[in-house]
């Protein structure tokens, strides 16, 4: 259940993610794949014919590429994290359709109601966010689809880290250095607001008091 691919692929990838992300951002986008597996052998799907796989790990692991304080940031941190995504892969060698089809998964997933129209990929992305957040930003459509024992065996290898808040504090750090970082209403430019100055505590921190894993 807590196994990931063992390939020279998947290997880069959480090399560029573990070596560029904060510990509990990057713990983050590992649970959410192995949250986004169990939602998708809820929702029956199986993977090879409802899903790609390898494109679902990489999809998750590389969601938030967007939040490391490295290099540009002029765009709202889904693009810039869904650009970053595309140019790995693309050196990699993946297909365009491919590349693509990531690139809007991780550019949607914390849109509401869009991603999970948008195919299986980008729905089993939105969905195992949700899952990792607790029911925070959404109950998601499987709310059910982690057993505790298989939180705990999970949080377990990958602990939270106060993940709930160093997610905000990247985001706002981020919409606070150039105004195309947090354009009005998107996700980073509300927290930037939510924060204020000085510094306050944000609805999604205080939810996440409450949430099923908590922050």
């Amino acid at each position: 259940m807590t196994s990931l691919p063992d390939t020279p692929l998947a290997h880069a990838a959480l090399s560029l993610v573990t070596g560029t992300e904060s510990p509990s951002i990057a713990n983050h986008s590992i649970r959410s794949y192995l949250f986004a597996r169990l939602v998708a052998r809820r929702l029956g799907m199986v993977a090879g014919r409802d899903h790609d796989e390898r494109l679902l790990f990489l999809a998750c692991v590389l969601h938030d590429l967007g939040l490391s304080p490295e290099g540009e940031h002029t765009q709202r941190f889904e693009v810039v994290g869904a650009d970053r995504a595309a140019e790995f892969l693309t050196e990699h060698g993946l297909p365009a359709s491919e590349i693509d089809a990531v690139w809007e998964a991780i550019a949607l997933h914390t849109t509401s109601q869009i991603a999970e129209r948008r195919g299986a990929l980008s729905l089993l992305v939105r969905e195992g966010v949700c899952v990792d957040f607790g029911g925070v930003i959404g109950p998601g459509i499987a709310p059910d689809a982690v057993s505790d024992e298989q939180a705990h065996e999970i949080h377990e290898l990958y602990p939270r880290l106060s993940m709930i808040s160093s997610i905000v504090e990247a985001m706002a750090t981020q919409a606070a250095r150039h105004p195309a970082n947090g354009p009005r209403y998107s996700v980073g430019g509300e927290l930037l607001r939510e924060r204020g100055s000085p510094p306050r505590t944000t609805r999604m921190e205080e939810a996440a008091r409450t949430s099923r894993w908590g922050s």
